[in-house]
């Protein structure tokens, strides 16, 4: 027989109903905070702190879709997200020594080895060949969790590289700038990049090709003194940080408090330092029509 309890005593199903207890409802105090639950993973944006599923954000691009701000991309989710059909990956042969045998906090080889188990990529740079609507091309992204997109020996490998693909196949050279410059842990060996970096991108120059440099959030250093400021076209995401010292080095050099939006891309779109500033969202239709005017692809 069913029963029921009631302040300790057992209830028959034959109790009244008006003696049975009354279900209660538990309402939160303005003490307690109420959070939402998601069935999988969420991407906290850093702006308007809102939450969103790693799916939804995945599908529109890492753009938060309740204030717009663009956040951080994988190098390798923005070439296949960049790309209509991928054909070929470039500049996996290449792997870092130790030259130097470089110690910090802990020994060059056992850092590359953290970054390549946190990014799951081999390098700073990823070079992708592909194609966007009837156009194929070659393009190259900074993984910026990779020590910081630093550039040292393989990343200048692979940049050259795949300048001289795009060379040998007539094809344009997209570049996906995000770095912190030139890495410390391989010495002079890093900043001869900047030299080789730009001597590859003066081939492409002499052969008519064209070369566009996309600015993502951030870049610095060597990156922005070589590579990234050589483009025949520069286009950078809103808000993208932007420059060769870091704010804090130039305000303790000039002793002057540098306001906000200094070294944003919107700054130096004032400034004539970018040619425009490009919602992520369109930058795929950009550039195809940039490349097809420059190569005369109707």
């Amino acid at each position: 027989m069913n029963q029921e309890v009631k302040s300790g005593k057992i209830l028959s199903p034959s109790t009244p109903w008006t003696d049975r207890p009354i279900p209660s409802i538990h309402v939160p105090d303005a003490k307690e905070t109420i959070k939402a639950t998601f069935t999988e993973p969420t991407i906290e944006c850093p702006e308007c702190h809102a939450l969103v599923t790693r799916t939804a954000m995945s599908f529109n691009a890492y753009v938060c879709p309740q204030c717009d701000e663009h956040l951080k991309m994988k190098a390798r989710d923005r070439l296949n997200w960049f790309f209509d059909q991928v054909k070929t990956e470039m500049g996996q042969e290449f792997h870092a020594k130790d030259p130097l045998h470089f110690v910090d906090s802990k020994p060059y080889p056992e850092r590359m080895k953290d970054a390549q188990e946190k990014t799951g990529e081999t390098e700073a740079l990823v070079v992708m060949q592909g194609t966007i609507k009837n156009i194929p091309m070659v393009a190259c992204a900074f993984e910026f969790d990779f020590m910081g997109g630093s550039m040292g020996t393989v990343v200048g490998d692979r940049f050259v590289q795949a300048a001289e693909k795009a060379i040998k196949d007539k094809q344009p050279l997209i570049c996906f700038a995000a770095s912190g410059g030139a890495r410390m842990q391989e010495g002079m060996l890093s900043l001869m990049q900047m030299a080789r970096t730009s001597a590859a991108i003066q081939k492409l120059k002499d052969a008519r090709l064209p070369y566009i440099v996309v600015l993502t959030h951030p870049v610095y250093g060597g990156v922005t003194a070589s590579l990234a400021m050589l483009g025949d076209v520069h286009i950078a995401e809103p808000k993208a940080m932007i420059g060769f010292a870091g704010k804090r080095v130039i305000e303790q050099t000039v002793r002057e408090k540098l306001e906000e939006p200094f070294q944003r891309a919107e700054f130096l779109l004032d400034h004539g330092v970018v040619d425009q500033i490009v919602h992520r969202h369109a930058l795929r239709d950009t550039v195809y029509r940039i490349v097809a005017k420059l190569m005369n692809v109707s």
